[in-house]
């Protein structure tokens, strides 16, 4: 009756996909995804609003802070 909802490996969905963060020019607004090398097409995960939500991005997904790449 009270089961808890399986959660999907997020590594899993993500296989393949360059880690990205997207940085407003004007606002400097950052959001955090994954975007496919061969459709260039990118995936929003979650905003990044301080060190914190970095530190969230990272450790879900496993991800070295040198592997992310930053785009404009």
């Amino acid at each position: 009756m009270f089961w808890k909802k399986k959660e999907s490996a997020p590594r899993a969905e993500m296989a393949g996909k360059i880690p990205t963060i997207r940085t407003g020019i004007c606002t400097g607004e950052q959001v955090a995804g994954f975007k496919d090398p061969k459709s260039g097409k990118f995936t929003e995960v979650m905003l990044i609003r301080d060190d914190r939500d970095m530190k969230a991005f990272l450790k879900t997904y496993g991800i070295a802070p040198e592997d992310i790449r930053r785009e404009w």
